[in-house]
């Protein structure tokens, strides 16, 4: 291949959201490629055409965060992975890999750090004597059914603890991996421990492609839907983001399929782009879909009361104005017209049995 072709998969690199590394904004310097100093070496043009992703221990000591956020219906959540090589083009998780020091660009999706101590981190935090089960969410800011759990496995690992503690647990993917935990899965449902959410952001196959390389397809995440509901595995599906000009069009067919795959119920969330998120999803416009960029930008303003973003609580997750209000409106007509409003059931909170902590060591009381 020669020079100019490389340059060109570079400035679009093959499978990935984002093409770009934005600026961390609590560094006080950034680097900018200069691809004339290297424009002899094909070797070092050939990797940075086809980045590799990078799997980093992640040591925490503790793995089970809580919020207070009143637009996040979880209290509690454990991220088995930092980073996602999903790289989807508006993942608003982008920036909290500035976090450590990188960028929620490139090195979001290709610096996956592992918290491959999670299981046995869970297994102390629920055998805690005052804890008291309430749900936790597996994961809520990356997907914990991304290829690195292929391997890894620590997702699979945390769901046998909760299973054995007999606690309560919600998962939301847009992967099809979770089916191999179905196993599980049947369990938790059987108990009423576990509800499930599969994303899916669009029926078109060639834009799923663009905007979520690394996902499951659309059809293999409506798959996903029908074999947990056939199982007895309460699921919802998440419409979600809704990008206006982009995928709001597809809100009554996304409901008819989710509907017709068994889904008890379906969300949705208008689309984010806080700090990082933002350079990274306008390039990805500018690349992937320049036609459409700017009507992308100006209905996003339209419903951001003229700005491309708003993190006020009650309103960053749907939006403001007259746009909104009708996006809205079609989802709740859908929902409606396609049964999609059953209540997830309640978890079965009296079963919990305290885990015994993985040092052995017995409680006295």
């Amino acid at each position: 291949m020669d020079r100019a072709a490389l340059k060109a998969q570079i400035d679009q690199p093959h499978g990935r959201g984002a093409a770009i590394n934005p600026p961390n904004r609590f560094a006080a310097t950034h680097t900018e490629r200069d691809l004339e100093q290297v424009e002899h070496d094909e070797d070092f043009l050939e990797a940075q055409a086809h980045p590799k992703t990078e799997y980093l221990r992640d040591a925490s000591q503790s793995v089970v965060t809580s919020n207070d956020s009143p637009d996040i219906p979880f209290r509690y959540s454990l991220n088995p992975y930092r980073g996602c090589a999903h790289g989807c083009g508006y993942c608003y998780a982008r920036p909290t890999h500035e976090y450590l020091g990188l960028s929620g660009g490139l090195d979001f999706e290709t610096k996956i750090f592992v918290k491959e101590d999670a299981p046995a981190l869970l297994r102390e935090f629920l055998a805690r004597p005052k804890w008291q089960p309430e749900a936790i969410m597996l994961s809520g800011v990356t997907d914990p059914y991304q290829p690195a759990e292929r391997d890894f496995r620590i997702t699979r690992g945390c769901l046998e603890v909760l299973l054995e503690a007999r606690h309560p647990v919600s998962l939301i993917t847009k992967n099809a991996l979770i089916l191999r935990d179905l196993d599980l899965l049947r369990e938790l449902a059987a108990l009423r421990l576990v509800h499930v959410a599969i994303s899916i952001t669009t029926l078109d196959a060639e834009l799923a492609r663009e905007l979520e390389p690394r996902t499951s397809s659309p059809a293999g995440r409506l798959r996903a839907v029908r074999a947990l509901s056939a199982a007895g595995v309460p699921v919802a599906v998440m419409t979600a983001p809704i990008i206006p000009g982009l995928n709001d069009h597809e809100i009554p067919a996304l409901l008819a399929g989710a509907a017709e795959a068994g889904a008890n119920t379906a969300g949705w969330v208008m689309l984010r782009l806080p700090w990082s998120v933002r350079p990274v999803f306008l390039d990805w416009l500018a690349r992937v879909r320049p036609l459409a960029r700017e009507k992308v930008e100006h209905l996003l303003r339209e419903v951001r009361g003229g700005e491309l973003n708003s993190s006020q609580w009650g309103e960053r997750m749907r939006g403001t104005g007259a746009l909104a209000g009708q996006i809205a409106q079609l989802f709740r007509v859908c929902r409606r017209r396609h049964g999609l409003e059953r209540a997830m059931p309640a978890y079965d909170l009296s079963l919990f049995r305290r885990p015994q902590p993985a040092t052995g060591q017995m409680q006295l009381f």
